[in-house]
Order: C-alpha cells, then sequence, then structure tokens
C-alpha cells in the first residue's frame, strides 16, 4: 500500500488483527521484509503496520536532506493518515533510532529497541578517516576523496546513492541520548553480547539513563539478535507487550 507523505509515495503493509497497534521499523539499508518476521509472529496480538522508510524498499528517495527527526515526522504523519494513535514501536537499528524520538516526543504505548545505537561517544579517528582528510590537503589529489568515501567507507555508505549518503552521515553522527531520558513509556531492550554496530556497554547505559526500561541480552547474538532467535525474542516481546 502507498501513501503520500510530506511528498513523498511511502510504502506500507498492514495485517493482522486487535486492539493494539505494533509499527514496525527497519535498520538503514533494509526494507519491510527484513521486519515481517517479527510482524507474523505477532499478527495473533494486534495489528501490524510495517514501514518501508523513505529511500528504502518501494519507498520515494527523499529530494531533500533529511534529519533522523524528520524520519520521526514521517511515520508520525502515517500514522496520523492510519487513524493509529499511542502505537507500541519496535524498531531495529536507524529504526529504533526514530523509535527513541517518537517515544519522547509523541504518546506511545510501550517501545521495542533492537540494537539501536543511541549514545555516540567520540572515538579515535580511524585509517580510512584519516586517509579521507590527507586527500583533502594534498594538491591535485583532492579531486579522489570521492572516489576514496566510495570505496572504504562503510558497506552502508558505499551502497547509498548520494542524496542517502548524506542523511547517512546526517543521522548516524546523532546523539539521541536527551530523546531516550524523555521517554516516559515502558521499553525493552534486546541486543545481542557480539553486537559490533550497537555495543552492548551502549545498550546498558541506556538502560540506566532511561526513565523505565530492561534489558535482555542474548548470548552470541550479533547486530541481527532478533533474526537469529527470532522465536524466543518474539516470546520475549509478547510478553512485553
Amino acid at each position: 500500500m502507498i501513501a503520500n507523505i510530506k511528498n513523498m509515495d511511502i510504502n506500507y503493509i498492514q495485517y493482522g488483527k486487535g486492539d493494539k497497534n505494533i509499527v514496525l521499523l527497519h535498520g538503514w539499508g533494509q526494507n519491510i521484509e527484513m521486519m515481517d518476521p517479527i510482524g507474523k509472529k505477532l499478527e495473533k496480538y494486534a495489528t501490524i503496520t510495517i514501514i518501508d522508510l523513505p529511500g528504502h524498499g518501494e519507498s520515494d528517495e527523499p529530494k531533500e536532506e533529511l534529519t533522523i527527526y524528520d524520519y520521526c515526522d514521517v511515520v508520525k504523519a502515517l500514522l496520523d493518515k492510519l487513524k493509529i494513535k499511542k502505537p507500541i514501536i519496535i524498531g531495529h537499528s536507524f529504526g529504533g533510532r526514530i523509535a527513541i524520538i517518537y517515544g519522547s516526543k509523541y504518546e506511545t504505548e510501550k517501545l521495542v529497541l533492537l540494537g539501536a545505537p543511541c549514545i555516540r561517544k567520540e572515538v579515535k579517528e580511524s585509517a580510512k578517516v584519516k586517509v579521507l582528510k590527507g586527500l583533502k590537503k594534498v594538491p591535485g589529489l583532492n579531486k579522489l576523496e570521492g572516489f576514496a568515501k566510495k570505496h572504504i567507507g562503510s558497506t552502508d555508505y558505499r551502497n547509498a546513492s548520494v542524496m542517502m549518503r548524506k542523511i547517512l552521515v546526517n543521522t548516524v553522527n546523532e546523539d539521541l541520548s536527551s530523546c531516550a531520558r524523555q521517554v516516559k513509556c515502558p521499553t525493552l531492550l534486546i541486543w545481542g553480547d557480539n553486537d559490533t554496530e550497537a555495543p552492548l556497554e551502549d545498550a546498558k547505559e541506556l538502560e540506566k539513563i532511561m526513565k523505565d526500561a530492561g534489558l535482555v541480552v542474548y548470548e552470541g547474538g550479533t547486530h541481527y539478535t532478533y533474526i537469529e532467535f527470532i522465536n524466543p525474542v518474539c516470546n520475549v516481546i509478547k510478553t512485553f507487550i
């Protein structure tokens, strides 16, 4: 199904039944299909809505640089159009970051965050960052900066269009600690102890700063713990909701 939101066609699917509304938000570079396994497990207990975020799946790519707060506003506008109030939002990674902002601004029944990096810490420059800075300084070689970004940047960065690369840079650099502190609804954090994209230490800190949060850790789980442990994860979510 398609809804026009802020001059973009946003793709979404709905199924299931029940008075509760569960909204599923995927990670960066993903789409509806990545969250569908959770939706199928929970459709007996709630109406499921899964969204292709702008620039992903079958949704339009933004024509201007969006911030992560803009993404949240797109989700809110779509849910308003669908007459969904006080949703339960389940977000993985980038989708979890959007969920945190949503929960800090709008009425939300519950949040489930799956490996959602929220706290940004100062880190030492990586070798590839040093290379990019060096290319800017060398006469004649600064023309190679774009080539270098494309070939030595992160996989998400390399796979993205020019516009989506700009948006990715905007969103990954945003620390959402203040938003997390403003979330009032109960929040379930589900993490893998081998998550290298969103380290477990960040999840523990997130649990501390949120008003009503609990952390469930899966031994051996990666950034995709919710897929690797789909049955136990969904059982925990069922109990939580």
